[in-house]
This record gives C-alpha cells, sequence and structure tokens, in this order.
C-alpha cells in the first residue's frame, strides 16, 4: 500500500516477550525487536515502532522505563533516593501515582552517558518498513525529578530538553515522536511545555516527520491526569510539530468540535481508535466507524493519521496484535482499500 490518505501507526509501546524478561540479553533483545516490527509489518502498518523494549526495566514496572532510562544516565541527577527524599517527593502536588522521584537535580543536567542514537540505530538495522523512534518529552521528564539545582520549573524543563535536542540531532526516522502525558493535567503550564518540547523538535532535522504524542495517563488501565482537550489546544498549536497524535477512543469523541475550529491547520490530527485500558479487541467495522465519527468532526484531510490511544505495554501479547489488526483493517474498511 502506497501513501494511503490515513495512515496507520502505533504510539510505541509493546508488551515485553516473556522469553525476553525470563533472560534478558542483548541479542534477545535484537531477535524481540525484529519479532514487533514483523507484527506490525505483516498487520499492514504504515509506520512501526520498536515497541521501546531497550527501555524496559525490571526495577520500574509502572513506568516501563519510560522515565527513569532518560533520566538515569544524566549528569547532574543523583539516582540514589533518601528517606529525605521520599518525604519530600510524598509532598508534591499531582505526582501521588509514583512513589519515589526518578532523581534529584543537584548539579547542571547533561547528556551523560544517555545514547538515543545508539538505541535508534540498532532498531533501525532491524526493519527496512518506515519507522518512528519515540522518547519522553522534557516537560514529563522534569515533573519527575526533585529539583535542588535550578530552582524553576522552567529552567529544568528547558535544561533536560537541551539534553535531549543534542541527542536527537542525528537521528534519521521516518518519524520522531515525543510523548508528554503530564501535560494533559496541567495545561496552564503549556506555554513553556512547549518551548521546552520544542528544543527538541527543532534540533530533529534528520527526521522526515515530526510528531508529538499526549494522552491522559496509562498507569495499570487508570487515567492519571484530569483535564480537557480544549485547554490543550492552546498548547497544541504552539508545537513545532507535523502531526500530534491523541486519546480519543477511551475519552470519546465529543471533544474533536474544539479541535475543528481551534487546531492550526499545519498540524496534522492522529486520532486515537484502539483504547488500550481494556482488553475488549474492537472489530475492524468499530474502528472504522470511529474515523468515520473523527472525520465527519474535524473535515476533510483534518484526520490523517490512526493509532492507538497509547502505547500497548500493558495489554497481553495477544490482545495487543489482535488490536494492531484491527486497526489496519478497519482503517482500510474506511477507505475502501480492502474488502471484508
Amino acid at each position: 500500500m502506497s501513501n494511503p490518505s490515513i495512515r496507520t501507526t502505533v504510539v510505541g509501546s509493546y508488551p515485553v516477550p516473556e522469553w525476553l524478561r525470563a533472560m534478558p540479553s542483548q541479542q534477545g533483545l535484537i531477535d524481540a525487536t525484529r519479532a514487533i516490527f514483523q507484527i506490525q509489518e505483516v498487520a499492514g502498518i504504515d509506520v512501526v515502532a520498536d515497541g521501546e523494549l531497550y527501555r524496559w526495566d525490571v526495577n520500574h514496572p509502572d513506568t516501563n522505563g519510560m522515565i527513569e532510562y532518560f533520566i538515569r544516565p544524566m549528569s547532574g541527577v543523583r539516582s540514589e533516593i533518601t528517606r529525605r527524599d521520599l518525604d519530600e517527593f510524598s509532598r508534591v502536588a499531582g505526582m501521588q501515582f509514583r512513589r519515589e522521584p526518578a532523581g534529584v537535580v543537584e548539579d547542571p543536567i547533561g547528556e551523560g552517558t544517555l545514547r538515543l542514537s545508539a538505541d535508534y540505530e540498532r532498531a533501525r538495522a532491524c526493519t527496512s518498513h518506515p519507522m518512528k523512534f519515540t522518547l519522553t518529552g522534557p516537560h514529563m521528564l522534569s515533573k519527575t525529578l526533585m529539583d535542588h539545582h535550578y530552582g524553576d520549573p522552567i529552567d529544568l524543563a528547558m535544561a533536560i530538553g537541551s539534553v535531549l535536542a543534542l541527542q536527537v540531532a542525528t537521528i534519521d526516522a521516518d518519524v520522531i515522536q515525543i510523548d508528554e502525558a503530564n501535560i494533559s493535567g496541567h495545561s496552564d503550564e503549556g506555554e513553556w511545555a512547549a518551548a521546552a518540547i520544542n528544543l527538541v523538535l527543532d534540533a530533529a532535522k534528520a527526521a522526515r516527520e515530526k510528531a508529538v504524542h499526549v494522552c491522559f495517563g496509562n498507569y495499570g488501565g487508570q487515567s492519571i491526569q484530569k483535564g480537557e482537550w480544549r485547554k490543550l489546544i492552546g498548547f497544541i498549536n504552539k508545537l513545532h510539530c507535523d502531526h500530534v497524535l491523541l486519546e480519543f477512543a477511551f475519552r470519546g469523541y465529543d471533544e474533536l468540535a474544539y479541535f475543528h475550529d481551534e487546531l492550526d491547520s499545519r498540524i496534522a490530527l492522529g486520532v486515537g481508535v484502539i483504547d488500550i485500558k481494556v482488553n475488549t479487541v474492537e472489530s475492524p467495522e468499530t474502528v472504522a466507524s470511529r474515523i468515520e465519527t473523527a472525520v465527519k468532526a474535524m473535515g476533510e484531510n483534518r484526520v490523517r493519521w490512526v493509532n492507538p490511544d497509547c502505547g500497548f505495554w500493558m495489554n497481553p501479547r495477544s490482545v495487543a496484535d489482535r488490536k494492531i489488526e484491527a486497526l489496519v483493517k478497519g482503517r482500510d474498511i474506511f477507505l475502501g482499500l480492502k474488502s471484508t
């Protein structure tokens, strides 16, 4: 299939195979990445992702490594957490879903031993298909830290953004995607969150397309952030990206009415049509119906991507695989690309 008007993609994560959990190794990671790419390719996904398995750490199951993997290699951040750190972090508003901070910032933040380009190159060698590379954004990362150096959340986020900008400069992925699951509950922070994210997006000059994924969190099937899409459109419009992937299947599609008039026309919309917070597998017809609802609400050529609401890492593999298949079949039904 070449360049359909609505492309399919996954958000990023995939359930860690049991055999990799049992016997983790570098070769096992490569083999698992190849398998995950092939699952998506056989299903017909237009732009595949590596499953983010390189981030996985048995010691951080609640976040699937999407925080610690980025924070702990950075210089200037202490990862050994004391009793006093825990006591201080317990008083931070809005972070009750975490038991402890990802780290304590004690000096200027630097790249340290973070090597995202190596992660990308390892995955890129496992597929010739169009591929995206994902990373957690500076706003979300900054919110999980105790700051004993900068003294200002904006300065902290911009420092992290500067580090990530250095990391992505040579990554030539078909799509590079920044994930933000905290801004959804903090729309008042949109201006400085966008500024920090744009540091990274502007540096990703080698990528063919730039994307931002925003959701309301997914920890054990729970939404962590409470908020409304209409309060986030101003933030989205400030982003220097080509498209956004947003959560809708779990929340419903009524909020699309705000996007019709207010979303900047330069930004293409990716609509969540697969609910990852339940293990019920959508039928292709349900997916097609959700796409139809979104297209009717937004108008012609505004919906350019369809995707799951978030990553699949908390679903069983058999469920994730069937949801991926339903995503493609539903898109094809809507576009009339295949008979059912």
